[in-house]
């Protein structure tokens, strides 16, 4: 049975996709800066982590650079959302002109290459957006993994959602997502991983500004198996409308050690590389949830939001 809370929540949503995506831009801006500053004052459990987690990221920071840190970071986020229910409709101009990104002959030299393309990225500005650009831009579908929501309405309108921005969407369900994601990769497919979070207690221990936390094994799995590229991605917001991103080199497989010990070199390559983004722009990174290992085992509980309505567990 579905709780009067699920209820809500799939009313809320389907509200923002019906509702945001007919305002004219300007006040979908605006609305979601009044929402970020309400959100931020009150100061819930999802900004105070925002808060904590990005001073691990800038351990220098002051008190008020922290709590100037976590309002940017709100703004970031419900610029996530107001972008997310208005996507749907974007003209391809507005898509193609709404991203611009270094290094992209990195991803197009792969596409073109035909031995596939993984793109790892971690909760940062606008993943949505980044991949409307690949199937609009750069004219290439592309197949992603998204973990299951409550209530099962609201996992159903992300699926349609993305599908309808020509993502293919796979549920988060082990070992047959991973089967169909080495299948599209060996068929010189494109698969899209957002990659810094572990969903699964059972991913790869990597150093991530100074500590340690899980990250994913997939990304660096699917590579070794299929001979595929793996790149990772940072994404980020300016003043402009646009949002800017970064295709880091590609992390190669090592020539020696077990595929345990691979995996492990791999996936600390990708840790260093999303770093080195989220360092320079912080706010822009989205994690309202635990990560570190530290504080995992402080909460003595899953990851705050596991298995709920919370956006940024988009795929792993």
């Amino acid at each position: 049975m579905t709780s009067l809370r699920d209820r809500l929540v799939d009313g809320a949503y389907a509200a923002g996709w019906s509702v945001v995506k007919k305002l004219p831009e300007p006040v979908a801006v605006g609305l979601g800066r009044t929402i970020a500053d309400i959100a931020w004052k009150r100061r819930g459990k999802g900004v105070q982590r925002l808060e904590s987690n990005y001073a691990r990221v800038v351990p220098d920071a002051t008190p008020q650079r922290l709590a100037e840190l976590s309002r940017a970071g709100m703004r970031s986020y419900l610029r996530y959302w107001m972008e997310s229910f208005r996507l749907p409709a974007w003209s391809e101009e507005r898509v193609t002109n709404g991203f611009e990104v270094k290094d992209e002959h990195r991803l197009t030299e792969g596409i073109a290459s035909d031995r596939g393309v993984i793109l790892a990225l971690p909760h940062m500005a606008n993943w949505d957006l980044a991949g409307a650009w690949v199937t609009t831009g750069l004219k290439t579908p592309f197949t992603t993994v998204a973990e299951r929501l409550r209530p099962e309405s609201l996992y159903d309108r992300f699926v349609a959602y993305r599908e309808g921005l020509g993502m293919e969407v796979l549920p988060h369900s082990g070992g047959a997502a991973f089967g169909t994601l080495a299948r599209r990769l060996r068929d010189g497919g494109l698969i899209c991983l957002v990659a810094e979070r572990d969903l699964s207690a059972s991913g790869v221990e990597v150093e991530f500004f100074g500590e340690t936390t899980r990250m994913p094994a997939g990304p660096a799995l699917l590579a070794q198996q299929t001979g595929a590229l793996l790149l990772p991605v940072t994404l980020w917001y300016d003043d402009s409308p646009v949002m800017r991103g970064q295709v880091h080199p590609p992390v190669e497989v090592p020539g020696s050690g077990s595929r345990a010990e691979k995996t492990s070199v791999m996936t600390q390559a990708l840790a260093d590389a999303f770093a080195h983004g989220i360092a320079e722009h912080p706010e822009d990174w989205h994690m309202l949830q635990r990560l570190w290992l530290k504080d995992l085992d402080a909460g003595k509980a899953p990851p705050e939001g596991s298995g709920t309505a919370d956006p940024e567990k988009r795929a792993s």
